[in-house]
């Protein structure tokens, strides 16, 4: 090998890693996007199959009890019913 065919070489292998550098970047952007929306689709088709499978059921299993805010509210609006 001469050395013009070595310059060549080089150069060609310079372009080839700047190039590879510039797109990498790019690549790994859209493989991420591809494993997110993939991740939101599964999630999006179990979140129907659970609400398919549970419609019936209530938001919470638990009874709920006034706050004391409510408590004092409602004891207020009694009085002032009563007294008026």
């Amino acid at each position: 090998m001469d050395t013009t065919r070595m310059e060549a070489l080089i150069g060609m292998v310079t372009v080839l890693g700047i190039l590879v550098l510039l797109v990498l970047p790019a690549v790994i952007g859209v493989m991420r996007d591809r494993r997110i929306d993939r991740q939101l689709r599964e999630a999006e088709q179990a979140s129907a199959l659970d609400q398919r499978g549970h419609q019936d059921q209530k938001s919470s299993s638990k009874p709920t009890v006034p706050s004391t805010a409510t408590w004092y509210a409602e004891g207020r609006r009694s009085k002032k019913l009563v007294s008026s």
